[in-house]
Parts: C-alpha cells; structure tokens; sequence
C-alpha cells in the first residue's frame, strides 16, 4: 500500500496526476449516466447508447492512464510506441464495450458484477499494452505480486461498480457507481505503475520525442474532454426531452385530459390529507355529482357536444370553488367533490346548491341551448364513514338514490341505501350462470392499418344479454365481475371461444383479448393461453393480449413473470388504455410489450385540445423510439385518421372503421376484405340456405 502511494506522490509530476483525476472523475460520472439510460432501452437505440457508453468509457479509461504516464518521472529520455498507443485506446474502448453490453443483459442480477468484471480486466490489457509502447533506454523490470492485485484490484472495483449501478436507483446509482469505477482505474493503474522498475543500460537508443509532454497532454485531454462534453451534451438534451415526457405523463396521470380537472387518483391523494387533518369538532363532506340528461347531450347532438359541455362546466367548477373546496371529474359524467370544516348541514346544503346552479346554467352549442342537471350524493365523516373510499361509495349510492328520485336533488347517505348493494349482488346471481344459460356473446370490433386502411384484426368485446334486463352494458357487469371473482370464469371462456372463432379466419387477421387484472394475478393465465392455443389450433402469433396498468401494478415482479411467460408462447402483449394509469413510462421501462394503444379520451379531442395533441404525439414518437408499435383508439373522423398517418402511428381502431359488431357481420367483414376466404360459420349458413 506504501508502495502505491509513494508511487503516486513522489514517482509522478502532480499536475499530471490532477489532470488524470479530473478526466477520471468527469469520464465516470457520464460513463455511469450512460450505462443507466443504456439498461433502460430497447431496440436500436440501445446500440447507441453501447457505443457512446464504450466510447466514453473507453477515453476516459485510456486518458487517464496516458495523461498519469506522461506525468511518470524518470531520470532519462523517454517515449511511445504510436502503434501500441493507439492499440491500447482500441483495447479500452472495445473491452468497455464488451463489458457493458454484458452487465446491460437484465436476465439475471448476475451480469452486471460480470460486465463489470469484464471492463476491470479492460483497464488491465489497456495498462499493460499501454505500458508496452513506454521506450526508455533500459529494462522495465516487474514486480509479479503487484501486477497481481492490480488485475484484481481492477476487476473486484470494476464488479462492484456496476452492481452498486444496478441495484441502487436515481442519482444514488450513478455517484456510488462511478465512485467505485473512479477506484477500479486508479486503483489498477497506480497499482499496476508501482509493480515497475526501470533499469537504465548503455547502448540501447529510443526514437526522440519530438513533441513535448505538455502539448501531448493538452491535445489528449483536450479531445477527451470535447468527447466528453459533446455525447454529455447529448446525453443532457435526451435526459431534458424524457424529464418533459415524464412531466407530461405525471400531469396526465392525476389530470382528466378533456377538461384539465383532477382525475381520480387525485382525489385519492387529496382526501386522505382532508381526513387526516379534520378537527374535533369538523367534518368532511363527500359529494358525488353524477349528471342529469348528459346522454342525451351525447346521443342528440352528437358527442363533440357532450365534450364541449363537459370543458365548460369544468371551467364553471373550477371558477366556483372556495377554500378547502376539491373537485375531481372520475368518469365521463360523475364528478367527485369534497369539502372540509363544515360544521352544519347548512354548509353541506350551500355547496350543493351551488353546484347545481352552476351545471344547470344552460350551455350553448351551434347556436342551440343544452340544458343538464345534476344529481348530488353526500355522505359525512366521520358519521357515515373513516376513510376516503368508503365515503366515495356511500356518496355514490345517495348520488344514485337523488337520479332516481327524478334528478337534480341531494340526498344524504342513510343505512337504507344498502338495498342498492343488493340489487348489485342479484345481478352478480345472474352473472354466474350467464355463461351456462348461452347469454354472452362476443362483439369483434376492426382494427385497420392507419395508411392503407387495410384490415388487421378485431379486438373481442364481451357482451350480456340478460333475459329480463336486455343488453347490460360492460360498465354494469364486469366491476361486479370483478368483485365477484367471475371474471375469472368469464375471462376464460372469452379468450378461448375468441380463439376458437379466429381460428377460422385468413392467417393476415389477429385477434386481441383484454385480460383483467384479477387473470394477471392467477399464477395459470400463461398456462391457460397454452392450452387454448392448443385446444383451437390458433397460431400463437395472431393472438394478442391486452393488459392496462392496474393489472401490472400490485405485483410488478409476478406480473413481469407472467408477460414473459406469455411472450415466449409466442403471444403478443400490448399496454391498454396507455397514458390513463399511475407511471405509464416506469411501466413501459419494466415491461417487454409488443404494442401500445393509445387511450380514446385523447383521440377524442385530438383535434380541438393542444394537449391531446401534444400527448398522442409523444406516445407516438416514444413508440417509435423504443421500436413498440402504436395502435390509437376511438378513431371516429378521417381528420383524426389523417392526423395520426401523419405523425407515424401504425394501426387504429373506432367507429371511422366500425363500431363493434357480432360475429356475422364480422365475417362479412373479412369476406369483403379476402374474397373467396369464406370461413366455416358463412359456409355452413350458405348451405342451410
């Protein structure tokens, strides 16, 4: 240890020496940056980020280990092969290359340590050639046992700096990272420096050094350091350009994107700190607001309208608002509102009117009146109930009692609305022998290619046709299905008679099937999709399953499992309802999806609202970036058609095209587009006509 440090102080000029520290600490911070941002790509652009990550590491590596050479004191005339000093700069970059490509795999935790390993043992080969192309007038004598740890010392630091990169996150990662990478140089190099003794001769010549150590060190620092600022140049733009996406998502994941209102993860975050903070003698006034006549906004006027009145009211909401006052949109016509420091039902009262003259106001659309109302649920803390989602609920029920009541009313939470959880718990009844009694029926609604217009698949769509209650909408049965548990039932026999039907289709057309979050929890659904694969002779490539963020959330590591189990069935994996969940981008980083689908909200108002806009363009070129194709949602105009040619996105899927429909005019849709590829159902109804 002496040795090494007697040979730094005193074998070396200091400003040498200082000026090898700083390249080696400025090289090591970016060189772990980029390591970082390599292990979070994908695709082309993670060659990319190797190359510069090599690159970078390489010079610095190389820089440090030439500029401290040069600063070596020897009492004799000394200088450098050119040939092996350039071989040793292709050495250090090229074994930096092969070491982080190696601890970038993310298969197994023990690749990193490997690679880092591997990029030590680099710095080691590029020392001992670099020490090759050192020329004095004598014999360079080596001390074995320091040559020893110097390979050691490189390659234990070089493994301990790229599983401290791993393991740690954010900033953290980086500092303790290149800290460690900072001693894996030096520590080898001054190591490996003290390992030598030169012995002048007589008789042996050098070739003159023509160029002094001064001008040799400027020019070499100096490209190393333009290297340096030029790939952290662009290493900063890239890392500017996410931190704008990753605000953009973050604002989207607690805003509604059509009226700009807070969305419902953040009333979550907002009543929690309401309820908490309530005194003694305080309570905390809940109120769902669940609109009057908005459908028929929606179904007379068309839903550019219904969007229209939903912007101004929020604008009105926003407006009316007082201190301790939150309102949050939660649906496509429910608003969620709480309000703290109310002291008497008269204060509950006063807000409530005040919203209802608020919505009831008229609203104009060309030139014609819209006229709504609103229907407001309340319930109290603590008297009806503690926490945020239970007071949710039970102002949804009064909400629920005021629509039915005639509308435009209030109503207070009371015991006697429980009656409602009992006609949910009739339906859930029902719901179990649906699938016995031949009362589902699937909808297969066309996803086309957004250039050509080509059709490429059908997404499956569930359907209910109860005997007494009609055609129940999705939105009613499946959260009771999810509740109950049938979803599990229901889903499977979604996805294997949506095979089954696909089947039968030309090989060009897919089939994609949404899997519930309670189906991604179940250790089988991998299983499961093998032996539907198997049982109806589908080819693993033309199914597709669709996960949204929830189901991937609770479970990260189990749902990871899962994904990778089913993409190496063969299957495709694409992110629903992209942009609407809690981290979308951390989501998109942790799992191996195969296509996104941009949510219709922001189709909708694609062309009316910059926003929208400026989102459905960022996914777009985010997939695009992580080679991920983009599939958008509630395509309804050829303006939002064009649009979305034009900024690259490759599929969609709305009623431009189709509206979801049953499986006979489904195939009508396939025989239209592959004349002559009658399938077996059309065959078997031609013949029994």
């Amino acid at each position: 240890m002496l040795s090494v440090i007697s040979c730094v102080a005193v074998a070396h000029e200091l400003r040498f020496v200082a000026l090898a520290v700083l390249v080696c600490v400025l090289g090591c911070l970016l060189t772990l940056n980029l390591f970082t941002r390599l292990r979070h790509s994908a695709g082309s652009r993670s060659f990319l980020w190797l190359f510069l990550v090599a690159l970078v590491g390489g010079s610095t590596i190389w820089t440090t280990h030439f500029s401290a050479m040069l600063g070596y004191i020897v009492p004799f005339g000394r200088t450098f092969d050119p040939g092996l000093t350039l071989a040793s700069l292709a050495t250090a970059i090229a074994t930096s290359g092969i070491g982080f490509f190696i601890a970038s795999l993310r298969s197994s935790i023990a690749f990193p340590p490997i690679g880092g390993a591997v990029f030590g043992l680099g710095v080691a080969v590029m020392h001992y050639t670099g020490m090759r192309s050192f020329l004095v007038p004598g014999v360079i004598q080596w001390d074995t046992a320091f040559v020893i740890w110097s390979v050691l010392l490189g390659a234990g630091f070089g493994a301990a700096a790229l599983l401290l990169a791993t393991i740690s996150s954010g900033k953290s990662a980086v500092i303790q990272g290149a800290s460690v990478l900072i001693l894996c140089i030096a520590s080898m190099h001054f190591t490996g420096m003290a390992a030598i003794d030169v012995v002048p001769l007589k008789g042996i010549s050098i070739p003159t050094q023509t160029i002094s150590d001064d001008i040799m060190l400027a020019g070499v620092v100096s490209i190393t350091l333009v290297i340096i600022a030029s790939v952290g140049s662009a290493f900063l733009i890239d890392t500017r350009r996410l931190e704008e996406a990753t605000s953009t998502y973050e604002h989207l994941a607690l805003h509604d994107t059509l009226t700009g209102m807070p969305n419902r993860l953040f009333l979550g975050r907002s009543l929690e700190p309401a309820l908490a903070a309530r005194g003694d003698d305080e309570q905390v006034a809940v109120f769902t607001i669940d609109l009057d006549r908005f459908k028929d906004v929606n179904d007379v006027h068309g839903h550019r309208a219904g969007d229209a009145v939903l912007r101004e009211l929020a604008l009105r909401i926003k407006s009316s608002l007082e201190e301790n006052e939150f309102v949050a949109r939660v649906g496509g016509d429910e608003f969620v509102a709480w309000k703290s420091g109310v002291h008497d039902r008269q204060q509950v009262e006063a807000f409530a009117a005040r919203m209802r003259q608020v919505i009831s106001r008229p609203f104009h659309w060309n030139h014609q009146v819209v006229l709504i109302g609103g229907s407001i649920g309340v319930a109290l803390a603590p008297d009806d109930a503690a926490s945020a989602d239970d007071l949710i609920a039970r102002a949804d029920l009064a909400a629920y009692k005021a629509k039915e009541f005639g509308g435009a009313k209030l109503e207070f939470y009371s015991e006697g609305l429980e009656e409602l959880s009992r006609a949910r718990a009739s339906m859930a009844i029902d719901l179990k022998s649906a699938i016995r009694n031949g009362e589902l029926e699937i909808y297969f609604q066309p996803q086309n290619d957004t250039k050509t217009r080509k059709l490429r698949g059908f997404e499956a769509l569930l359907r209910w046709h109860h005997p007494e209650r009609g055609l129940v909408s999705p939105a009613d049965f499946i959260p009771i299905a999810e509740e109950t548990g049938l979803v599990l039932d229901i889903g499977r026999w979604v996805l294997e008679k949506s095979c089954e039907i696909a089947a039968r289709w030309p090989d060009d057309i897919s089939v994609a099937v949404n899997v519930s979050a309670k189906q991604v929890a179940q250790q089988t659904l991998p299983l499961e999709v093998s032996q539907v694969l198997a049982k109806t002779g589908l080819a693993p490539r033309r199914l597709e399953i669709e996960l949204t963020e929830s189901g991937l959330i609770l479970d990260q590591t189990h749902a990871l499992h899962v994904v990778t189990a089913l993409k190496a069935l063969g299957v495709s994996v694409a992110m629903d309802d992209f942009g609407t969940g809690y981290s979308s981008l951390s989501t998109l980083q942790t799992f191996p999806f195969d296509k996104i689908k941009i949510d219709r909200e922001f189709i909708s108002s694609l062309t009316g609202n910059v926003q929208s806009a400026a989102i459905v363009k960022s996914t777009i070129l985010l997939g695009s970036s992580l080679s991920i194709p983009v599939l958008a949602e509630g395509v309804e105009t050829e303006e939002q058609l064009s649009f979305l040619a034009d900024e690259g996105c490759s599929s969609v899927q709305g009623y431009l095209f189709g509206r979801p429909v049953p499986l006979s005019d489904c195939e009508a849709m396939i025989a239209e587009e592959y004349p002559g590829s009658m399938t077996a159902t059309q065959t078997l109804r031609k013949a029994a006509g």
